[in-house]
Protein backbone atom coordinates (compact mmCIF):
# COMPACT_ATOMS: atom_id res chain seq x y z
CA UNK A 1 0.00 0.00 0.00
CA UNK A 2 3.10 2.61 1.04
CA UNK A 3 4.29 1.99 -2.58
CA UNK A 4 1.18 2.70 -4.53
CA UNK A 5 0.48 5.82 -2.76
CA UNK A 6 4.17 7.06 -3.12
CA UNK A 7 3.91 6.38 -7.03
CA UNK A 8 0.40 8.36 -7.29
CA UNK A 9 2.51 11.10 -5.20
CA UNK A 10 5.21 10.70 -7.75
CA UNK A 11 2.97 11.08 -10.85
CA UNK A 12 1.02 13.91 -9.58
CA UNK A 13 4.18 16.03 -8.20
CA UNK A 14 5.64 15.55 -12.24
CA UNK A 15 1.89 16.43 -13.79
CA UNK A 16 2.11 19.74 -11.75
CA UNK A 17 6.06 20.50 -12.49
CA UNK A 18 5.14 20.08 -16.37
CA UNK A 19 2.24 22.65 -15.94
CA UNK A 20 4.03 25.01 -13.93
CA UNK A 21 6.98 25.14 -16.93
CA UNK A 22 4.55 25.13 -19.86
CA UNK A 23 3.43 28.03 -18.07
CA UNK A 24 6.43 29.90 -16.90
CA UNK A 25 8.43 28.89 -19.91
CA UNK A 26 5.67 29.51 -22.63
CA UNK A 27 6.36 26.14 -24.53
CA UNK A 28 4.06 23.63 -25.61
CA UNK A 29 1.21 23.35 -28.53
CA UNK A 30 0.74 26.97 -29.87
CA UNK A 31 -3.16 26.88 -30.13
CA UNK A 32 -5.21 29.88 -31.79
CA UNK A 33 -8.50 30.51 -29.90
CA UNK A 34 -11.15 32.22 -31.43
CA UNK A 35 -12.83 34.70 -29.08
CA UNK A 36 -15.64 35.63 -31.17
CA UNK A 37 -17.05 35.62 -34.76
CA UNK A 38 -17.74 38.94 -34.85
CA UNK A 39 -14.24 40.28 -34.36
CA UNK A 40 -12.19 37.46 -35.71
CA UNK A 41 -13.64 35.82 -38.98
CA UNK A 42 -13.73 32.30 -40.22
CA UNK A 43 -12.67 31.70 -43.74
CA UNK A 44 -13.51 28.41 -45.53
CA UNK A 45 -12.39 26.62 -48.40
CA UNK A 46 -13.80 26.18 -52.07
CA UNK A 47 -15.99 29.07 -51.78
CA UNK A 48 -16.20 31.89 -54.05
CA UNK A 49 -14.89 34.86 -53.03
CA UNK A 50 -18.20 38.23 -52.44
CA UNK A 51 -18.90 40.15 -55.21
CA UNK A 52 -20.35 43.48 -53.53
CA UNK A 53 -22.37 44.01 -56.70
CA UNK A 54 -23.58 40.76 -56.64
CA UNK A 55 -25.85 41.26 -53.96
CA UNK A 56 -26.39 44.92 -54.28
CA UNK A 57 -30.20 46.23 -54.96
CA UNK A 58 -31.03 46.26 -58.55
CA UNK A 59 -32.81 49.70 -59.13
CA UNK A 60 -35.36 50.32 -61.89
CA UNK A 61 -36.19 53.67 -61.26
CA UNK A 62 -33.32 55.08 -63.46
CA UNK A 63 -34.33 53.29 -66.52
CA UNK A 64 -38.27 54.08 -66.09
CA UNK A 65 -37.48 57.31 -65.72
CA UNK A 66 -35.21 57.94 -68.78
CA UNK A 67 -37.78 55.62 -70.76
CA UNK A 68 -41.35 56.60 -70.06
CA UNK A 69 -41.67 59.92 -71.70
CA UNK A 70 -40.25 58.56 -75.07
CA UNK A 71 -42.51 55.73 -75.00
CA UNK A 72 -46.42 56.40 -77.02
CA UNK A 73 -49.20 55.07 -78.10
CA UNK A 74 -50.21 53.93 -81.61
CA UNK A 75 -53.66 53.81 -83.07
CA UNK A 76 -53.55 52.70 -86.36
CA UNK A 77 -56.85 52.17 -88.05
CA UNK A 78 -57.66 50.25 -91.41
CA UNK A 79 -60.82 50.43 -93.78
CA UNK A 80 -61.94 47.47 -94.83
CA UNK A 81 -63.16 48.22 -98.63
CA UNK A 82 -64.41 46.24 -101.65
CA UNK A 83 -67.54 44.57 -102.21
CA UNK A 84 -67.23 41.60 -100.02
CA UNK A 85 -65.75 43.30 -96.78
CA UNK A 86 -68.69 41.91 -95.10
CA UNK A 87 -66.86 38.28 -95.25
CA UNK A 88 -63.41 39.49 -93.90
CA UNK A 89 -62.96 38.58 -90.44
CA UNK A 90 -61.12 40.32 -87.83
CA UNK A 91 -57.53 39.75 -87.15
CA UNK A 92 -56.98 36.53 -85.18
CA UNK A 93 -53.92 36.55 -83.35
CA UNK A 94 -54.57 32.45 -83.74
CA UNK A 95 -53.86 32.78 -86.64
CA UNK A 96 -50.29 33.45 -86.23
CA UNK A 97 -47.63 30.26 -86.23
CA UNK A 98 -48.11 28.02 -83.01
CA UNK A 99 -47.05 28.71 -80.33
CA UNK A 100 -45.70 32.21 -81.62
CA UNK A 101 -48.06 35.68 -81.11
CA UNK A 102 -47.27 38.89 -82.36
CA UNK A 103 -49.19 41.23 -79.57
CA UNK A 104 -50.35 43.81 -81.77
CA UNK A 105 -53.64 44.48 -79.53
CA UNK A 106 -56.91 44.29 -82.14
CA UNK A 107 -59.89 44.92 -80.48
CA UNK A 108 -63.30 44.16 -82.32
CA UNK A 109 -64.23 45.23 -85.54
CA UNK A 110 -67.01 47.83 -85.66
CA UNK A 111 -68.71 48.98 -88.50
CA UNK A 112 -70.06 52.94 -88.75
CA UNK A 113 -73.04 54.26 -89.52
CA UNK A 114 -72.97 57.82 -90.96
CA UNK A 115 -76.38 59.84 -92.14
CA UNK A 116 -78.05 56.23 -92.31
CA UNK A 117 -75.75 54.85 -94.78
CA UNK A 118 -73.92 51.35 -94.45
CA UNK A 119 -70.25 52.28 -94.55
CA UNK A 120 -66.90 49.89 -94.81
CA UNK A 121 -66.14 48.63 -91.07
CA UNK A 122 -62.79 50.35 -89.82
CA UNK A 123 -60.39 47.97 -88.16
CA UNK A 124 -58.17 49.64 -85.23
CA UNK A 125 -55.12 48.35 -83.99
CA UNK A 126 -52.97 49.57 -81.42
CA UNK A 127 -49.06 48.91 -80.21
CA UNK A 128 -46.16 51.12 -79.22
CA UNK A 129 -43.46 53.45 -80.46
CA UNK A 130 -40.26 54.83 -79.52
CA UNK A 131 -39.10 58.39 -80.45
CA UNK A 132 -35.87 58.20 -81.52
CA UNK A 133 -34.94 61.74 -82.59
CA UNK A 134 -36.41 65.00 -81.21
CA UNK A 135 -37.66 66.28 -84.34
CA UNK A 136 -40.94 63.94 -83.75
CA UNK A 137 -39.72 60.46 -85.26
CA UNK A 138 -40.54 57.21 -84.02
CA UNK A 139 -39.69 53.82 -84.27
CA UNK A 140 -42.35 50.72 -84.41
CA UNK A 141 -42.85 47.56 -85.63
CA UNK A 142 -43.90 47.12 -89.31
CA UNK A 143 -47.11 44.94 -88.24
CA UNK A 144 -48.56 47.72 -85.69
CA UNK A 145 -49.10 50.68 -88.81
CA UNK A 146 -48.53 48.46 -92.05
CA UNK A 147 -51.85 49.38 -94.24
CA UNK A 148 -52.85 51.60 -91.82
CA UNK A 149 -55.47 54.50 -93.24
CA UNK A 150 -54.55 56.31 -90.85
CA UNK A 151 -52.10 56.29 -87.52
CA UNK A 152 -52.66 58.26 -84.10
CA UNK A 153 -49.97 58.69 -81.94
CA UNK A 154 -50.45 59.59 -78.42
CA UNK A 155 -47.50 61.09 -75.88
CA UNK A 156 -46.90 60.07 -72.47
CA UNK A 157 -48.44 63.44 -71.80
CA UNK A 158 -51.80 62.74 -73.61
CA UNK A 159 -50.88 64.65 -76.27
CA UNK A 160 -52.20 63.11 -80.07
CA UNK A 161 -50.61 63.41 -83.53
CA UNK A 162 -51.54 62.18 -86.51
CA UNK A 163 -48.48 60.18 -87.56
CA UNK A 164 -47.54 59.68 -91.24
CA UNK A 165 -45.48 56.30 -92.09
CA UNK A 166 -42.06 57.19 -93.66
CA UNK A 167 -41.72 53.26 -94.35
CA UNK A 168 -41.63 49.94 -93.37
CA UNK A 169 -39.87 47.03 -93.47
CA UNK A 170 -41.41 43.59 -93.30
CA UNK A 171 -38.25 41.35 -93.08
CA UNK A 172 -37.42 42.51 -89.73
CA UNK A 173 -40.70 44.05 -88.54
CA UNK A 174 -39.51 47.23 -88.27
CA UNK A 175 -41.06 50.87 -89.51
CA UNK A 176 -40.34 54.51 -88.80
CA UNK A 177 -43.14 57.06 -88.25
CA UNK A 178 -43.15 60.84 -88.18
CA UNK A 179 -45.30 63.57 -86.04
CA UNK A 180 -45.02 67.00 -86.60
CA UNK A 181 -43.77 68.03 -83.32
CA UNK A 182 -39.90 69.38 -81.68
CA UNK A 183 -38.00 69.02 -78.61
CA UNK A 184 -39.06 65.63 -77.89
CA UNK A 185 -37.89 63.43 -75.51
CA UNK A 186 -35.69 60.78 -76.95
CA UNK A 187 -34.23 57.12 -76.19
CA UNK A 188 -30.67 56.97 -76.74
CA UNK A 189 -29.30 53.65 -78.83
CA UNK A 190 -27.22 51.14 -76.64
CA UNK A 191 -24.99 48.53 -78.78
CA UNK A 192 -26.98 45.15 -78.65
CA UNK A 193 -23.61 43.39 -79.55
CA UNK A 194 -23.14 43.82 -75.88
CA UNK A 195 -26.03 42.21 -74.27
CA UNK A 196 -25.08 39.60 -72.34
CA UNK A 197 -27.37 36.63 -71.26
CA UNK A 198 -28.32 36.70 -67.69
CA UNK A 199 -28.58 40.21 -67.50
CA UNK A 200 -31.25 42.60 -66.43
CA UNK A 201 -34.08 44.10 -69.09
CA UNK A 202 -36.93 46.55 -68.92
CA UNK A 203 -39.68 47.10 -71.22
CA UNK A 204 -42.01 50.07 -71.47
CA UNK A 205 -44.68 49.81 -73.37
CA UNK A 206 -48.74 50.09 -73.29
CA UNK A 207 -49.95 46.70 -72.87
CA UNK A 208 -53.99 46.49 -73.10
CA UNK A 209 -53.96 49.78 -73.83
CA UNK A 210 -52.79 50.78 -70.72
CA UNK A 211 -50.21 53.44 -70.71
CA UNK A 212 -46.20 53.58 -69.18
CA UNK A 213 -46.26 50.52 -68.09
CA UNK A 214 -42.69 49.42 -66.96
CA UNK A 215 -41.98 45.58 -66.16
CA UNK A 216 -38.58 43.87 -66.05
CA UNK A 217 -36.99 40.63 -66.77
CA UNK A 218 -33.44 39.18 -67.64
CA UNK A 219 -32.37 38.61 -71.14
CA UNK A 220 -32.65 34.89 -71.63
CA UNK A 221 -31.20 33.98 -75.06
CA UNK A 222 -30.01 35.82 -78.16
CA UNK A 223 -29.91 35.68 -81.38
CA UNK A 224 -33.02 33.77 -81.51
CA UNK A 225 -34.55 32.71 -84.85
CA UNK A 226 -38.86 32.13 -84.34
CA UNK A 227 -39.62 31.77 -87.90
CA UNK A 228 -42.44 34.48 -87.45
CA UNK A 229 -41.91 36.79 -89.55
CA UNK A 230 -44.07 36.75 -93.45
CA UNK A 231 -41.47 38.14 -95.75
CA UNK A 232 -39.37 36.15 -98.55
CA UNK A 233 -36.20 37.15 -96.99
CA UNK A 234 -36.54 37.35 -93.28
CA UNK A 235 -34.34 38.60 -90.53
CA UNK A 236 -34.80 37.24 -87.38
CA UNK A 237 -32.20 37.38 -84.43
CA UNK A 238 -34.14 38.25 -81.82
CA UNK A 239 -33.42 39.07 -78.10
CA UNK A 240 -35.47 36.81 -75.68
CA UNK A 241 -36.37 38.35 -72.36
CA UNK A 242 -38.72 36.98 -69.56
CA UNK A 243 -39.87 40.54 -68.90
CA UNK A 244 -43.82 40.40 -68.90
CA UNK A 245 -44.93 42.10 -72.39
CA UNK A 246 -48.57 41.91 -73.60
CA UNK A 247 -50.98 42.68 -76.69
CA UNK A 248 -50.11 46.51 -77.18
CA UNK A 249 -46.65 46.66 -76.26
CA UNK A 250 -45.56 45.47 -79.82
CA UNK A 251 -43.39 48.44 -80.90
CA UNK A 252 -42.30 49.41 -77.33
CA UNK A 253 -38.95 49.89 -75.53
CA UNK A 254 -36.40 47.28 -74.52
CA UNK A 255 -33.86 49.01 -71.97
CA UNK A 256 -30.52 48.05 -69.82
CA UNK A 257 -30.52 49.46 -66.38
CA UNK A 258 -29.57 53.01 -67.68
CA UNK A 259 -32.59 53.38 -69.71
CA UNK A 260 -30.57 52.79 -73.57
CA UNK A 261 -32.61 50.67 -76.30
CA UNK A 262 -31.38 47.37 -76.58
CA UNK A 263 -34.64 46.07 -78.62
CA UNK A 264 -37.92 46.64 -79.93
CA UNK A 265 -40.38 44.35 -78.59
CA UNK A 266 -41.99 42.78 -81.49
CA UNK A 267 -43.52 39.08 -80.14
CA UNK A 268 -44.16 36.79 -77.45
CA UNK A 269 -44.14 32.68 -77.48
CA UNK A 270 -47.77 31.88 -75.85
CA UNK A 271 -50.59 29.57 -76.39
CA UNK A 272 -53.21 32.18 -75.57
CA UNK A 273 -51.83 35.05 -77.47
CA UNK A 274 -51.25 37.05 -73.33
CA UNK A 275 -47.59 36.79 -71.63
CA UNK A 276 -46.20 33.24 -70.93
CA UNK A 277 -42.53 33.90 -70.01
CA UNK A 278 -40.92 34.47 -73.20
CA UNK A 279 -41.13 37.71 -75.10
CA UNK A 280 -38.65 38.64 -78.66
CA UNK A 281 -37.09 41.88 -79.30
CA UNK A 282 -35.71 42.98 -82.65
CA UNK A 283 -31.71 44.31 -81.64
CA UNK A 284 -31.05 48.34 -81.46
CA UNK A 285 -28.43 47.86 -84.07
CA UNK A 286 -30.76 46.16 -86.25
CA UNK A 287 -33.39 48.92 -86.00
CA UNK A 288 -30.65 51.78 -86.12
CA UNK A 289 -29.66 50.23 -89.59
CA UNK A 290 -33.39 50.04 -90.69
CA UNK A 291 -34.65 53.16 -89.58
CA UNK A 292 -31.81 54.78 -91.32
CA UNK A 293 -32.55 53.78 -94.46
CA UNK A 294 -35.91 54.35 -94.15
CA UNK A 295 -35.27 57.98 -93.33
CA UNK A 296 -33.07 58.25 -96.17
CA UNK A 297 -34.47 56.06 -99.00
CA UNK A 298 -37.71 55.16 -97.75
CA UNK A 299 -36.83 51.39 -97.79
CA UNK A 300 -34.36 49.26 -96.58
CA UNK A 301 -30.75 48.91 -98.75
CA UNK A 302 -30.39 44.96 -97.63
CA UNK A 303 -27.24 43.59 -99.02
CA UNK A 304 -27.14 39.91 -100.17
CA UNK A 305 -24.01 37.27 -100.17
CA UNK A 306 -26.14 35.24 -102.73
CA UNK A 307 -25.77 31.84 -100.85
CA UNK A 308 -28.17 29.28 -99.76
CA UNK A 309 -26.78 27.98 -95.81
CA UNK A 310 -27.81 25.83 -93.39
CA UNK A 311 -26.75 25.92 -89.96
CA UNK A 312 -23.94 22.59 -88.73
CA UNK A 313 -24.98 20.23 -86.83
CA UNK A 314 -23.94 16.92 -85.98
CA UNK A 315 -26.03 15.29 -88.46
CA UNK A 316 -24.62 17.09 -91.54
CA UNK A 317 -20.97 17.39 -90.01
CA UNK A 318 -21.90 13.62 -90.56
CA UNK A 319 -23.10 13.65 -93.41
CA UNK A 320 -20.45 16.22 -95.13
CA UNK A 321 -17.24 14.97 -93.42
CA UNK A 322 -16.91 17.65 -91.30
CA UNK A 323 -14.70 18.09 -88.10
CA UNK A 324 -16.63 20.21 -86.52
CA UNK A 325 -19.91 21.42 -85.30
CA UNK A 326 -19.47 25.43 -85.84
CA UNK A 327 -20.70 27.80 -88.11
CA UNK A 328 -22.56 28.05 -91.28
CA UNK A 329 -22.31 25.59 -94.14
CA UNK A 330 -22.33 26.79 -97.74
CA UNK A 331 -25.14 24.68 -99.51
CA UNK A 332 -25.02 26.09 -102.82
CA UNK A 333 -24.72 29.66 -104.68
CA UNK A 334 -26.86 31.92 -106.45
CA UNK A 335 -26.10 32.84 -110.23
CA UNK A 336 -24.28 35.71 -109.95
CA UNK A 337 -23.90 35.59 -106.37
CA UNK A 338 -21.44 38.01 -104.01
CA UNK A 339 -20.23 35.33 -102.16
CA UNK A 340 -18.78 33.38 -105.49
CA UNK A 341 -17.01 36.43 -106.80
CA UNK A 342 -15.20 36.99 -103.66
CA UNK A 343 -14.13 33.13 -103.20
CA UNK A 344 -16.45 31.50 -101.38
CA UNK A 345 -17.28 28.10 -102.53
CA UNK A 346 -19.86 25.07 -101.94
CA UNK A 347 -18.24 23.09 -98.66
CA UNK A 348 -16.74 26.15 -96.87
CA UNK A 349 -18.46 27.21 -93.51
CA UNK A 350 -18.97 30.39 -92.67
CA UNK A 351 -17.12 31.41 -88.72
CA UNK A 352 -16.77 34.85 -88.64
CA UNK A 353 -18.73 38.15 -90.11
CA UNK A 354 -17.01 41.54 -89.65
CA UNK A 355 -14.46 39.75 -87.24
CA UNK A 356 -17.54 38.41 -84.96
CA UNK A 357 -18.05 35.10 -84.82
CA UNK A 358 -21.07 33.73 -85.99
CA UNK A 359 -22.38 29.88 -85.11
CA UNK A 360 -25.93 30.15 -86.31
CA UNK A 361 -27.99 31.55 -89.35
CA UNK A 362 -29.41 34.32 -87.41
CA UNK A 363 -26.31 35.66 -86.03
CA UNK A 364 -25.06 35.22 -90.14
CA UNK A 365 -28.41 36.89 -91.47
CA UNK A 366 -28.29 39.96 -89.02
CA UNK A 367 -24.58 40.63 -89.63
CA UNK A 368 -25.20 40.87 -93.39
CA UNK A 369 -28.47 42.66 -93.19
CA UNK A 370 -26.92 45.78 -91.32
CA UNK A 371 -25.14 46.44 -94.77
CA UNK A 372 -26.27 47.98 -97.50
CA UNK A 373 -25.50 46.87 -101.09
CA UNK A 374 -21.94 48.05 -102.25
CA UNK A 375 -20.26 47.58 -98.33
CA UNK A 376 -17.63 45.35 -98.26
CA UNK A 377 -17.92 42.55 -95.60
CA UNK A 378 -15.16 40.69 -94.00
CA UNK A 379 -16.19 37.14 -93.95
CA UNK A 380 -14.23 34.05 -92.95
CA UNK A 381 -14.33 30.96 -93.77
CA UNK A 382 -13.42 27.76 -92.75
CA UNK A 383 -11.76 25.21 -95.88
CA UNK A 384 -11.26 21.83 -94.98
CA UNK A 385 -8.71 22.55 -91.45
CA UNK A 386 -7.86 25.85 -93.07
CA UNK A 387 -9.87 29.36 -92.34
CA UNK A 388 -9.06 32.19 -94.70
CA UNK A 389 -10.56 35.28 -94.75
CA UNK A 390 -12.52 36.89 -97.69
CA UNK A 391 -13.68 40.17 -98.56
CA UNK A 392 -17.05 39.89 -100.05
CA UNK A 393 -19.24 43.18 -101.95
CA UNK A 394 -22.79 42.88 -101.14
CA UNK A 395 -25.50 43.02 -103.79
CA UNK A 396 -28.88 43.76 -103.75
CA UNK A 397 -31.78 40.94 -104.73
CA UNK A 398 -31.43 42.31 -108.57
CA UNK A 399 -27.47 41.29 -108.52
CA UNK A 400 -25.61 44.85 -108.68
CA UNK A 401 -24.85 47.20 -106.38
CA UNK A 402 -27.33 49.73 -106.69
CA UNK A 403 -28.99 51.40 -104.50
CA UNK A 404 -32.81 50.33 -104.23
CA UNK A 405 -35.58 52.33 -104.59
CA UNK A 406 -38.90 52.35 -103.15
CA UNK A 407 -40.78 51.53 -106.43
CA UNK A 408 -38.09 48.22 -107.07
CA UNK A 409 -39.47 46.66 -103.57
CA UNK A 410 -43.22 47.84 -104.51
CA UNK A 411 -43.17 44.35 -105.85
CA UNK A 412 -46.25 41.70 -106.48
CA UNK A 413 -45.65 39.91 -102.83
CA UNK A 414 -45.26 43.07 -101.19
CA UNK A 415 -48.03 44.96 -102.50
CA UNK A 416 -50.55 42.39 -102.97
CA UNK A 417 -49.50 40.32 -99.60
CA UNK A 418 -49.06 37.08 -101.31
CA UNK A 419 -46.86 34.48 -103.09
CA UNK A 420 -47.20 33.75 -106.70
CA UNK A 421 -46.31 31.44 -109.38
CA UNK A 422 -46.42 30.90 -112.75
CA UNK A 423 -49.05 28.22 -114.34
CA UNK A 424 -47.48 25.54 -116.00
CA UNK A 425 -48.62 24.34 -119.15
CA UNK A 426 -50.01 21.52 -117.79
CA UNK A 427 -52.22 23.16 -114.91
CA UNK A 428 -53.12 25.27 -117.63
CA UNK A 429 -54.52 22.88 -119.69
CA UNK A 430 -56.33 21.15 -117.32
CA UNK A 431 -57.97 24.59 -116.32
CA UNK A 432 -58.95 25.54 -120.04
CA UNK A 433 -56.58 28.81 -120.19
CA UNK A 434 -53.97 29.28 -122.28
CA UNK A 435 -51.51 31.06 -118.73
CA UNK A 436 -51.74 32.44 -116.02
CA UNK A 437 -50.50 33.58 -112.44
CA UNK A 438 -51.18 31.12 -109.54
CA UNK A 439 -51.56 32.61 -106.23
CA UNK A 440 -49.76 30.44 -103.88
CA UNK A 441 -50.53 31.38 -100.51
CA UNK A 442 -51.59 34.85 -98.75
CA UNK A 443 -50.95 36.95 -95.66
CA UNK A 444 -51.77 40.18 -95.12
CA UNK A 445 -51.93 43.13 -97.50
CA UNK A 446 -54.36 44.63 -100.30
CA UNK A 447 -55.50 40.80 -101.60
CA UNK A 448 -56.53 39.67 -97.77
CA UNK A 449 -57.41 43.23 -96.84
CA UNK A 450 -59.59 44.42 -99.77
CA UNK A 451 -60.93 41.48 -101.43
CA UNK A 452 -61.84 37.90 -100.38
CA UNK A 453 -59.75 35.69 -102.66
CA UNK A 454 -58.32 32.30 -101.77
CA UNK A 455 -55.09 31.22 -102.19
CA UNK A 456 -55.16 29.02 -105.52
CA UNK A 457 -56.84 31.36 -107.23
CA UNK A 458 -55.40 31.49 -111.23
CA UNK A 459 -54.91 35.35 -112.42
CA UNK A 460 -55.31 35.59 -116.27
CA UNK A 461 -55.74 38.92 -116.33
CA UNK A 462 -55.01 42.19 -115.09
CA UNK A 463 -57.07 45.32 -116.25
CA UNK A 464 -58.02 43.20 -119.62
CA UNK A 465 -54.04 42.84 -119.87
CA UNK A 466 -52.94 38.75 -120.20
CA UNK A 467 -51.11 37.40 -117.33
CA UNK A 468 -48.16 34.91 -118.40
CA UNK A 469 -46.21 35.26 -115.90
CA UNK A 470 -44.79 36.66 -112.45
CA UNK A 471 -42.45 38.94 -113.70
CA UNK A 472 -45.29 40.09 -116.21
CA UNK A 473 -47.36 40.40 -113.25
CA UNK A 474 -45.49 42.66 -111.19
CA UNK A 475 -44.35 45.12 -114.52
CA UNK A 476 -47.97 45.78 -114.97
CA UNK A 477 -48.86 46.22 -111.48
CA UNK A 478 -45.68 48.79 -111.08
CA UNK A 479 -47.01 51.43 -114.05
CA UNK A 480 -50.76 51.05 -112.87
CA UNK A 481 -52.08 53.20 -110.46
CA UNK A 482 -55.38 53.94 -108.86
CA UNK A 483 -58.01 50.86 -109.18
CA UNK A 484 -56.93 47.52 -110.43
CA UNK A 485 -59.19 44.86 -111.64
CA UNK A 486 -58.17 41.26 -111.79
CA UNK A 487 -59.70 38.42 -113.60
CA UNK A 488 -59.44 34.66 -113.39
CA UNK A 489 -60.74 30.91 -112.24
CA UNK A 490 -60.36 28.68 -109.78
CA UNK A 491 -58.75 25.34 -109.77
CA UNK A 492 -61.60 22.70 -110.87
CA UNK A 493 -64.30 26.06 -111.40
CA UNK A 494 -65.29 26.98 -114.93
CA UNK A 495 -66.66 30.38 -113.60
CA UNK A 496 -64.60 33.53 -113.98
CA UNK A 497 -64.52 36.00 -110.64
CA UNK A 498 -63.46 39.60 -110.97
CA UNK A 499 -61.29 41.42 -107.88
CA UNK A 500 -60.98 45.36 -107.54
CA UNK A 501 -58.56 46.69 -105.20
CA UNK A 502 -56.78 50.12 -105.06
CA UNK A 503 -53.05 51.26 -105.56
Amino acid sequence: MRKILLFAFAVALGGLMMFGGIKYFGFGINQKVVTSAENTPVHFTNYAKADPTVAAPVDFTVAAEKTIPAVVHIRSTMRMGGDSYAQQQPFDLRGLPDPFRDFFGMPDQEEQQDRGERQAPMRQGTGSGVIISSDGYIATNNHVVDNADEVVVTLNDRRSYTAKVIGVDPSTDVALIKIDEKDLPIIEFANSDDVKVGQWAVAVGNPFSLSSTVTAGIVSATSRNINIMQDRAPIESFIQTDAAVNPGNSGGALVDLQGNLIGINTAIASPTGSYSGYAFAVPSNMVNKVVADLKEFGVVQRGFIGALIRDVNNDLAEEKGLSSTRGIYVDSLTNNSAAGEAGIKVGDIIVAVDHHKVNASPELLERIGRHRPGDQVAISVLRGSQEKDVMVTLKNREGNTDPVTKKAVSDVATVLGAQFETLSKDEAGKMDVDSGVKVASMGRGKLARETDMKPGFVITKVNRQNVKSVEQLQKILENEEGGVMIEGKYPGNDKVYYYAFGL
